[in-house]
């Protein structure tokens, strides 16, 4: 499975009715330390697949996402389980960390 590029518009779907564990990276293109967050993440995806869904949301498109979940500083990882954020990170993070904060 590909990591998903979420909008307004499958958000709800995607991620708040979600049946398994959804990690979203907000993420901006013109962010350094977002593109160097990328392959982490796909990494991340691959050994998790099937446990936990990955997702990415890009701020500049989707500023009422972002707003709404008071993202401030990017990239920022946020947890999902059954609809709700039950965890957060900010900053980029090695490999270990987002695997352990996605098993969270």
């Amino acid at each position: 499975m590909a990591i998903l590029h979420i909008t307004a518009d499958n958000f709800q779907q995607e991620v708040l009715n979600s049946k398994q564990p959804v990690l979203v990276d907000f993420w901006a293109t013109w962010c350094g330390p977002c593109k160097a967050l990328g392959p982490i993440l796909e990494e991340v995806e691959a050994e998790l697949a099937g446990e936990v869904k990955l997702a990415k949301i890009n701020i500049d498109e989707e500023e009422a996402l972002a707003a709404q979940f008071r993202v401030m500083s990017i990239p920022t990882l946020l947890l999902f389980k059954d609809g709700k954020v039950v965890n957060k990170s900010v900053g980029l993070a090695p490999k270990e960390e987002v695997l352990k904060f996605a098993r969270s």
